[in-house]
């Protein structure tokens, strides 16, 4: 039997995918989750076999809870199932040590089946997503510059966008201009437009 934890701020998701799961003799879910703590804390408590887990959560996305989770309960694989299945965040997700990568759109048996495969010690990662993630090639942000690009996505000032860097106001503009030369963007909302297209911040 695998014992599989599932976490999806979404109720009716998590819910669902729960039912779907359960009606497979072999897969049984142990634990769910609406957060990425939660998501960590319930590894922890119920130790299971796969962890299933949303991309974007509350309190934690699943890149990072999956990180965790390693950490904490080695033997415990991992897998994201989003709807946000852009480049970018595959490859952070493969670079975090995650063994299954697939969209919400795939039907009840493939996703019991990538269950089993990774459980099994394989890898799963949806082939359309895969071909995305390769044409997409890497970002041509540093980290800073993503980090600095995230942060200009609500509209802040370069001032306030400082303060909460930590940084002067000057290299915020300085990281900015830099972001939006290298993503071919005409200003900053644009450039964040680019990099969330490609899951790059």
């Amino acid at each position: 039997m695998i014992e599989i934890l599932l976490a999806d701020d979404e109720t009716l998701i998590r819910d669902a995918l729960a039912g779907l799961l359960g009606l497979e003799e072999d897969l049984h879910v142990v634990a769910t989750a609406a957060s990425g703590a939660a998501a960590v804390a319930a590894a922890r408590t119920y130790r299971p076999d796969v962890a299933v887990l949303d991309l974007q959560m509350p309190d934690g996305d699943g890149v990072a809870a999956a990180t965790q989770i390693h950490d904490e309960v080695p033997t415990c694989r991992t897998m994201i199932v989003t709807s946000h299945g852009r480049p970018g965040y595959l490859k952070r997700a493969l670079a975090a040590g995650v063994s299954g990568f697939l969209p919400k759109t795939v039907s009840a048996r493939a996703l019991a089946e990538a269950v089993r495969q990774v459980h099994d010690g394989g890898r799963y990662v949806d082939p359309e997503l895969a071909a995305d993630a390769i044409s997409a090639g890497e970002s041509p942000l540093t980290p800073r510059e993503a980090d600095v690009l995230e942060l200009a996505a609500t509209g802040a000032p370069a001032e306030e966008i400082a303060q909460r860097a930590h940084l002067s106001p000057g290299t915020v503009r300085n990281y900015l201009s830099a972001a939006v030369t290298k993503l071919g963007a005409a200003n900053r909302h644009e450039a964040v437009q680019v990099a969330r297209r490609h899951g790059w911040i």
